[in-house]
């Protein structure tokens, strides 16, 4: 919300206006005096009376028809000129709907040659970039299509931690993290002191270097990567631990749990073994003995006990087998597909032809590859066929990996010989039976129905693929800028930094009215971000605020928001905090800072926002102080900027709009010699009105 501007403090024009009219009357005044004056001394009659009156009150007339004249002429054409120069300087593509006029129309001509000539220099020299870099615009385009459909999260950093590209898996998986963004530091992502440890010894020949970091409730395993022949980039790559770690400490929990048991009941044996040796030593063997009898009893509930412990360990042990990364989702064409293609050479073994519906399951595809390839080895040299057929059948929590021959079924013993079977292309040579054992399978034979077939059956762990798969976030449209590696050091003096090398926050407030001392409030904050002198499109902040008090009627006609639209938004106290952490150390840009500054600043909000701030009003008023209308509206159509129809008035479309000022700004800054912050400020500085600015 754009406060009003003060009362009683005239634009500068309109102070001219006014003194040109003052002195026009002035004179007039002065004039019909004298005439008054000369008329009693001099009592003149008829022409010499006119006369006198018409040279009396000329001066007043001459002076007001001068101005009129000047203003028509000369001044508004020149006003019109400088408009139209800004314009042009601002975006050589702008309507030109000011030509020269009045006493500068002579320059019409000269003026449409500069604004055609730069166009065409414009334009050869984008066709030229365009033909140049076309070729490279489609390797980078292939480039950006990969990275983003990389399901590896990956982030770039340069030398001063940096972000200058992360892939939509990176999105995903800080998916509304503030610290995520281009430009931004490494350290407002993941900030843990073993990372950046860990970078700033990281070996420059690419040698990598993994590490295990928390991030917020999670557990990131980070592999690092100088890029060699770089300016320090660092390429990490990032996987989500936590489900895997939790996996595995439930498992070893669960065998924790088993030992005390085992020791238990292994030292209970022992016990009574040295019993039972003791009391065969001292007497005869009896079993009517009382202590023998109690011993024996002792042993059997002992051994009983540990044969059933060794159950439940063995059975974790086969449950840890079938976990892990190894059994992963399969599509049973592709498997198929493969076990043809591993096929092809060893012409001797039969081929399997895939029949029915295609489905998922899990397995490791490798051990299950030679598992097959060794099972049709001996259906050939038990069936004599030469062609098999291959089916997936679905069950309810597993499915049923068939092969089909045209015959009996095996008997059971021979599948129990294939078993102890050892697959010597794998590693640890495992036999048959281990590697059914690891996907928690067997293996038997059935006839089927027709009674013309049989099959060979293998149950496997199903796919769970409930509901619709969730909906797909489109990445960001910028998610690489590696030119964001030449800016200066974050480090460096920031008054000393060029603009257009400025990390830059541009933001806005709606408030429930403009007396913010009197207890307005904010209930909407937009943001975004510029960098490299770049508006990122997908990079904001807009997050609405509750303000604890009802929003008056008058408010809501200019932003559009009701109290309704604000229910259940969280306060201004939580909201700023997220906001900061989203500024980082950008500097703050906004139309009429005074005024969004104060609203961000509370009284006890305990958030620093002390970084240096642009305000395109005092920019403006700076580059030309003798025009009017430097509102953001009057900027807006002034520049030929625009915002998507219905973002005006919100807080992110006004900043979005300031972020657009400031780049059209930029240049013309720019030809004046305002190149650094340090320069910018002291500009706007100096168009400063107290007054105006807090209007």
């Amino acid at each position: 919300m754009a406060p009003r501007p003060a009362r009683g403090h005239l634009p500068r024009r309109q102070r001219l206006v006014g003194i040109w009219l003052l002195i026009s009357g002035l004179a007039f005044f002065s004039g019909a005096l004298l005439a008054l004056w000369l008329d009693a001394e001099l009592a003149p009659s008829g022409v010499q009376r006119g006369a006198l009156w018409a040279g009396s009150l000329g001066g007043g007339v001459l002076i007001l028809l001068l101005g009129l004249v000047l203003e028509r002429r000369l001044f508004t054409p020149l006003r019109h000129l400088q408009v139209q120069m800004a314009r042009l300087a601002a975006n050589p593509d702008a309507r030109d709907d000011y030509p020269p006029e009045g006493w500068l129309k002579g320059l019409g001509p000269d003026l449409a040659r500069l604004r055609e000539g730069w166009r065409q220099d414009r334009q050869q020299l984008a066709t030229a970039h365009t033909e140049g870099a076309r070729s490279a615009a489609r390797i980078r385009l292939e480039l950006e299509s990969l990275l983003q459909v990389l399901e590896t999260p990956l982030l770039l950093c340069d030398q001063h931690r940096r972000i200058l590209l992360f892939n939509h898996a990176a999105e995903t998986l800080f998916d509304g993290h503030p610290g995520l963004g281009l430009g931004k530091r490494l350290e407002g992502l993941i900030g843990v002191a073993s990372l950046q440890d860990a970078l700033a010894r990281l070996p420059d020949d690419g040698a990598p270097r993994e590490l295990l970091v928390p991030s917020d409730e999670r557990w990131l395993r980070c592999l690092l990567k100088r890029v060699p022949q770089s300016q320090g980039e660092t390429l990490i790559t990032l996987t989500d631990t936590t489900a895997s770690l939790t996996d595995e400490s439930h498992t070893r929990a669960a065998l924790g749990e088993l030992l005390p048991a085992l020791r238990r009941h292994g030292a209970g044996l022992a016990s009574a073994a040295e019993t039972l040796s003791r009391l065969d030593a001292d007497q005869p063997a009896s079993d009517a003995h009382p202590l023998r009898a109690r011993i024996t009893a002792a042993i059997d509930e002992e051994s009983r006990a540990l044969t059933a412990e060794l159950e439940r360990l063995g059975q974790r042990i086969d449950d840890l087998q079938q976990q892990g990364e190894r059994l992963v989702p399969l599509w049973s064409n592709d498997l198929w597909q493969s076990l043809n293609e591993r096929l092809d050479h060893l012409p001797d073994l039969p081929r399997v032809t895939a029949i029915g519906m295609p489905a998922w399951f899990k397995g490791d595809a490798p051990a299950l590859l030679a598992l097959l390839e060794a099972l049709l080895e001996r259906l050939h040299q038990a069936t004599g066929r030469h062609a098999l057929e291959g089916e997936l059948c679905l069950g309810n929590r597993r499915v049923y990996l068939d092969l089909i021959w045209r015959g009996a079924p095996l008997p059971q013993r021979t599948l129990a010989e294939w078993h102890a079977q050892r697959l010597e292309s794998l590693p640890l040579a495992p036999s048959i039976g281990e590697l059914l054992l690891q996907h928690g399978s067997d293996a038997w034979s059935l006839a089927d129905p027709d009674g013309e077939h049989a099959r060979l059956r293998l149950p496997l762990p199903a796919v769970e693929r409930v509901g619709a798969p969730a909906a797909h976030k489109a990445p960001r449209p910028e998610f690489h800028d590696f030119g964001i590696a030449d800016l200066p050091p974050p480090d460096a003096e920031l008054a000393a930094c060029s603009l257009r090398a400025l990390e830059i926050v541009a933001f806005d407030t709606e408030t429930t009215g403009l007396e913010l001392r009197r207890g307005d409030t904010v209930i909407s904050l937009g943001a975004c971000r510029v960098v490299n002198a770049r508006l990122l499109a997908d990079d904001t902040f807009d997050m609405r605020v509750d303000p604890g008090r009802p929003i008056p009627p008058a408010s809501t006609v200019i932003h559009g928001l009701r109290d309704a639209d604000v229910a259940g938004a969280p306060p201004l106290h939580l909201v700023l905090p997220r906001f900061r952490r989203y500024v980082g150390e950008a500097v703050l840009l906004a139309h009429n800072a005074a005024f969004d500054l104060l609203a961000i600043q509370p009284p006890g909000a305990g958030v620093d926002f002390q970084l240096p701030v642009l305000d395109t009003l005092l920019l403006s008023r700076a580059l030309d102080p003798s025009l009017d209308g430097h509102d953001l509206d009057s900027l807006a159509d002034r520049f030929d900027l625009s915002v998507p129809e219905g973002a005006r008035h919100t807080a992110l479309g006004d900043a979005r709009l300031t972020a657009e000022l400031w780049l059209a700004l930029l240049p013309r800054l720019e030809a004046r010699g305002v190149i650094t912050l340090q320069e910018a400020l002291t500009l706007q500085a100096g168009a400063f009105d107290r007054e105006d600015a807090s209007a």
